[in-house]
């Protein structure tokens, strides 16, 4: 069967299952109880048709607005107009949701490209021989997964809402049409957004609802997959299948994760595994109802109901070994006198007790580097770091860790101490009380984010030392975080100044020899471009691994990606299976965060599917190596002069003295602090005036996506192809993109982000006597890019080699483009005016609009 027609076979499934269905139900919205709905029921398709139409003429949004009311709704005033543009993103914001679950319902049924990258395709590949089958078993015992889930602000949905989602999504997958209409009622009655700002513990209950309803399940049934058909040592060094949770422990930039915060999470944490427990307990109660295991379920009974649901985490202690110990003795006695009848449901629930234990998710915590040199500072200036010459802070790098001694002490911080001093030694002592109650794996990382010089680690152990700690038993990993450009051209010296050091030597042993180093896709995108920054990576990965293997240390790469290709997102996996051997790819940790947690792991369903993909990806290229995923010494030097070429465009751009104007004047930039979805500011330095150093990538990638300029995610591209084909190398290009596992994923997330622009919503600033310049500069770049992406691809649109999710984006942006012209009208209105109740109203207006475009977008944050 030809490849075409299976792409055919695909778009009509697609077409069926979701663009019609989406259809037939989007009618059941004209029944929901909104205020005016039926009015607006029967005025939204005419607003969404008069967008697209106005879109294509490329008019502005005011004009688009305006002439709406004056040919639909002439008898209305301003205010009302604002009124019914209200009720447009109510019922927009639904559309969205059934969208979404109407999609995920159809998971199983549309069929995808990328199938052949599960667990399956390593099952298939398996039952070709009894060697292949050993050879995967060898590479699963140094393998391992690890996704952490993060608070970043991207996350739109409230608990609530998912969990209205999560049946819905159940409910069409039958097409039970009663049910998916009682459901869409009730989501017509449930709010979308919150009345005020969430706190770091507030982001931690709706992300463990994740925990708990889809990655519980997942990963076991995973596990137990793997565990049927491969040689899995239970007794592994690293557990093959990992979480890992920075709410309540992420604290860079973050003044409101405290002490008090971290202990609140871990609790919580520690509550939400027993309950699971618990539930699957009670299973199990029903069915094993036999003689001689009465004692020993009554105590496991009491055992997991006392830590399910009775508060005394103070007295509480690590179980794990118990419990385990307890279902063991079930297992033995079902087996020996009841001919192992249900010894099954006790393997399962001994497989999450070994993958969960009394933790759920490791909490990692993290604190920026420049906050911790403050702290050690406070330390030594109270004269407790004996041994370090009074002129520490003047020492070069060198010299400063030739002078850190690592004393042992039991400092207690003073309570007139800064918070931040208080908090960072506070918490570094508390470190060692969860390990005490949820288990080693419960709180054992400490990322250092911007890290820059190796005594940023070894300054970071000092603090550890004199609060408590002893040398010999510091279960803590310390991981640095290279995030900048400048950061990641050092991060191998940095690296081997550790290695080499005998103190950190030392500890590396005690820990395994493994060492894991997390790279921030974020920043690195931010401050160097698109190209840049991948390629910065690539190049810090490739110089890691080499040091790591000439000193004996087992590399893990964390990779702090965001959901856009801008941010590192997009086609994860791909990336994973196109590491060639020059980077160590046993180990795949990676964030997961915003709306990818809810699009991408959603359902038990999605989540299995994209974890298997990560562990096919790692496992395959370990396998089966791919010798063009090997870069030649002239490739490199190809993507380097692309990616200097892009920089050099990218740093112009961000040097243009309209830049942050520009993004201030026609973007919600300003707003997204109001939007109450996170409890983390929009930039750092939040009382000081905007400066683009401060502001966090994610508000600055956020930005430019409801702009629909995906800026971050291909300017520069476009330009660096263009210098290779003026310097005769374009023939270069080509065979790198039809070889390269890399560079062509890279290209192709580059062309998934171009997908969500359309610069005809902003088509109107051409002729702006300010902007009109800067506009053009930022569309020329895009046409220029998306002129030689389709050369290169030989494609005559953007993504159509993947038309499933070509389709799907177009009907997304196609749902939200009025919320889009509705945002940049009320952008324009506010600029215009100084009117301070409507400059509230439209403010409202405008972060309103913001929820549904990135829900839309999936990975637009």
């Amino acid at each position: 069967m030809s490849s075409t027609l299976k792409l055919s076979q695909r778009e009509t499934a697609f077409n069926n299952e979701v663009v019609t269905r989406f259809e037939l139900y989007n009618s059941l919205f004209q029944t929901l109880p909104f205020y005016q709905v039926k009015e607006i029921g029967i005025l939204l398709p005419f607003f969404s048709s008069h967008c697209d139409k106005g879109a294509i003429k490329e008019e502005s949004p005011t004009d688009i607005i305006e002439s709406f009311f004056q040919k639909y709704v002439p008898d209305i005033d301003h205010r009302e107009q604002l009124n019914r543009m209200f009720r447009f993103i109510q019922y927009i914001e639904r559309q969205v949701v059934l969208f979404d679950a109407i999609e995920d319902s159809s998971f199983n049924k549309i069929g995808r490209a990328d199938d052949v990258g599960t667990l399956t395709g390593l099952l298939q590949a398996a039952a070709t021989s009894d060697q292949v089958r050993d050879n995967i078993s060898e590479k699963l015992k140094d393998f391992s997964l690890r996704l952490v889930l993060t608070a970043h602000p991207t996350q739109f949905y409230p608990s609530t809402v998912l969990g209205i989602m999560n049946d819905l999504i159940e409910a069409l997958k039958t097409n039970d049409i009663n049910s998916i209409d009682v459901l869409l009622q009730q989501l017509g009655k449930t709010p979308f957004f919150n009345k005020k700002a969430p706190t770091p513990v507030d982001e931690a209950v709706s992300l463990v609802w994740f925990l708990e309803n889809t990655f519980y399940q997942a990963i076991s049934g995973i596990q137990t997959k793997l565990e049927e058909e491969f040689d899995i040592d239970e007794n592994r060094k690293n557990q093959l299948l990992e979480l890992g949770f920075w709410p309540g422990g992420d604290r860079d930039g973050n003044p409101n994760v405290n002490t008090k915060t971290t202990y609140d999470v871990a609790c919580l944490l520690r509550q939400m595994i027993f309950r699971c427990y618990y539930r699957d307990f009670r299973v199990l109660k029903r069915r094993i109802t036999f003689r001689g295991i009465e004692n020993t379920m009554t105590t496991l009974d009491g055992l997991l109901y006392e830590n399910a649901f009775n508060n005394h985490q103070h007295n509480a202690k690590d179980l794990q070994g118990e419990l385990l110990a307890l279902l063991g003795s079930v297992r033995e006695t079902l087996i020996d006198n009841h001919d192992s009848l249900f010894v099954n449901i006790v393997d399962d629930m001994i497989r999450k007790v070994r993958l969960f234990g009394c933790f759920f998710a490791t909490l990692d915590i993290r604190q920026d580097s420049r906050i911790l040199r403050s702290v050690f500072k406070y330390c030594t200036d109270k004269g407790i770091a004996t041994g370090l010459p009074a002129n520490y802070d003047t020492l070069d790098e060198d010299e400063k860790i030739k002078s850190i001694t690592f004393n042992e002490l039991n400092f207690l911080c003073p309570e007139d101490a800064d918070d931040m001093t208080k908090d960072t030694l506070n918490t570094i002592m508390l470190m060692k009380h969860i390990q005490h109650t949820n288990g080693e794996k419960g709180c054992q990382r400490f990322i250092i984010s911007n890290c820059q010089e190796a005594s940023d680690i070894l300054q970071l152990i000092d603090l550890f030392l004199w609060s408590g700690w002893k040398a010999d038993d510091l279960t803590v990993d310390f991981m640095p975080l290279f995030e900048t450009v400048n950061d990641l051209k050092v991060a191998g010296e940095v690296m081997e100044k550790l290695y080499t050091h005998p103190f950190y030597k030392e500890h590396l042993k005690k820990r395994g020899n493994s060492q894991s180093i997390m790279l921030g896709f974020s920043d690195s995108t931010k401050d160097g471009g698109y190209l840049m920054a991948n390629w910065s990576i690539y190049k810090a990965k490739v110089e890691l691994t080499a040091m790591a293997r000439k000193y004996g240390v087992s590399l893990a790469f964390f990779d702090g990606r965001g959901g856009p290709p801008a941010r590192g997102g997009g086609k994860t996996h791909r990336f994973y299976a196109s590491m060639g051997k020059e980077i160590a790819n046993e180990h795949i940790q990676l964030t997961i965060q915003g709306q990818t947690v809810s699009s991408q792991y959603g359902s038990v369903e999605t989540a299995r599917f994209n974890m298997e993909q990560l562990i096919n990806a790692g496992i395959t290229s370990a396998l089966n190596p791919d010798s063009n995923d090997l870069l030649s010494a002239q490739q490199k030097e190809l993507i380097t002069d692309m990616a200097e070429a892009s920089h050099e465009l990218f740093i112009n751009l961000r040097q243009h003295p309209l830049f942050v104007e520009y993004l201030e004047k026609f973007s919600p930039l300003k707003l997204l602090s109001k939007a109450n979805i996170s409890s983390r500011p929009t930039k750092r330095n939040a009382g000081a005036p905007m400066k683009l150093e401060d502001l966090r990538a994610i508000s600055f990638v956020t930005a430019w996506s409801q702009l629909k300029q995906s800026i971050p995610g291909f300017y520069g591209v476009g330009t660096s192809l263009k210098k290779m084909k003026e310097e005769g190398k374009w023939a270069e290009v080509e065979q790198l993109y039809n070889t390269s596992g890399f560079f062509k994923t890279m290209l192709d997330n580059c062309i998934m982000s171009m997908s969500k622009s359309d610069f005809r919503v902003t088509a109107y600033l051409e002729k702006d006597a300010k902007f009109g310049e800067f506009w053009k500069k930022l569309k020329t770049e895009f046409e220029l890019t998306k002129s030689l992406l389709l050369e290169l691809t030989g494609t005559e649109v953007l993504m159509q080699d993947s038309p499933v999710d070509r389709r799907s984006i177009g009907v997304r942006e196609k749902i939200v483009l009025p919320l889009v012209i509705m945002q940049h009208y009320a952008l324009n209105c506010r600029n215009h005016t100084d009117d301070k109740e409507l400059i509230e109203i439209y403010d409202k207006l405008i972060i309103r609009t913001v929820y549904g475009i990135v829900n839309a977008g999936r990975n637009l944050a």
